[in-house]
């Protein structure tokens, strides 16, 4: 295997396991950046995955390439309804926001694998969808030498849409009027509420925002990668997401940077047989890498981090 050839299953397999930590990150970013803390990313995550499934493999014969796609935006809205049970938890019921959402990630994956069982037959998976997103060549830039074999020949496309909805929640959330307020929200909600903005209405828009990012990154994850569902379909991606969120600063680019380290972590137990040096690596310990990357980088990382400085904290208008 010559050099070009190793860079492009190197390129072309980070992106593949990237592409679903960019959306998801990007998900948390915006809740958070509303003082939210949306630790049922998981969760969003699964149940994403499971109706773009079910969509995938109802209407393939009527979509057909398009399935995938609108498979995606399906698992967003199923995504921002299971959000919204977060927001009304957190915001209105002022629960604490770890619990809530660590009853999302408990509820979502049985739910799902109930609602399998009673969708087909009482199997614990579905089957295998025909129409995913599969490989294919960026037009125009594919055709540039070496650099469009390297990074834009026989790629992803979900991918570079990740990337290009990380350019556009930065602009969103720093250059916008918009943004502007939400991050007011997240940081001191109190002076927000005295220049006339909604809080709650902001808080709201951040965690459904989170939801339908968080959920196509799971559908993404389940058509892609696993290309069905089961109880194994997403397993740590939505922590692997926060952590790529607070790896990257709550910044929208630093977290696409991030989940795109991720993403090269967890291609390794694929493309780690054609790299020398790490070739000799037990690919057990590959297998496991992005895991432990994920608690280095939190150990290491959130100490010295320093988020919205009202995010977790319960807003009362009244106070």
């Amino acid at each position: 295997m010559n050099l070009t050839t190793l860079l492009q299953l190197l390129v072309s397999s980070t992106l593949l396991y990237a592409a679903p930590l960019i959306l998801t990150a990007l998900g948390g970013t915006f809740s958070e950046r509303s003082g939210v803390v949306n630790v049922g990313l998981e969760g969003i995550m699964v149940m994403g995955a499971f109706s773009s499934i079910v969509f995938n493999l109802t209407f393939a014969s009527q979509f057909g390439s398009w399935t995938p796609w609108l498979g995606m935006l399906v698992g967003g809205l199923v995504g921002i309804a299971f959000s919204l049970i977060h927001a009304v938890a957190t915001i209105n019921l002022r629960s604490d926001h770890i619990i809530s959402g660590t009853v999302i990630n408990l509820m979502a994956p049985a739910l799902g694998v109930f609602l399998t069982r009673v969708l087909y037959d009482g199997r614990g998976q579905t089957d295998f969808i025909d129409k995913n997103f599969g490989i294919s060549n960026i037009p125009v830039l594919s055709k540039i030498p070496v650099i469009g074999d390297i990074f834009f020949s026989h790629t992803y496309m979900p991918a570079f849409f990740g990337i290009v909805v990380a350019i556009l929640c930065w602009f969103i959330l720093f250059k916008t009027r918009f943004g502007l307020r939400l991050r007011s929200v997240g940081e001191h909600p109190q002076a927000a509420d005295t220049l006339g903005i909604n809080v709650y209405l902001m808080k709201y828009a951040g965690v459904l925002i989170s939801g339908f990012l968080g959920g196509m990154g799971g559908a993404i994850q389940a058509q892609i990668i696993s290309l069905n569902f089961s109880i194994t379909t997403i397993a740590g991606q939505g922590f692997m997401s926060m952590a790529a969120m607070i790896f990257g600063k709550w910044n929208p680019l630093g977290a696409m940077g991030a989940a795109i380290f991720f993403g090269f972590a967890q291609s390794l137990s694929v493309t780690g047989a054609y790299i020398p040096i790490i070739d000799s690596i037990p690919s057990v310990w590959l297998q496991v890498a992005p895991y432990l990357i994920t608690i280095i980088v939190l150990v290491g990382v959130i100490g010295k981090s320093e988020g919205p400085k009202a995010n977790g904290v319960t807003y009362i208008k009244s106070k």
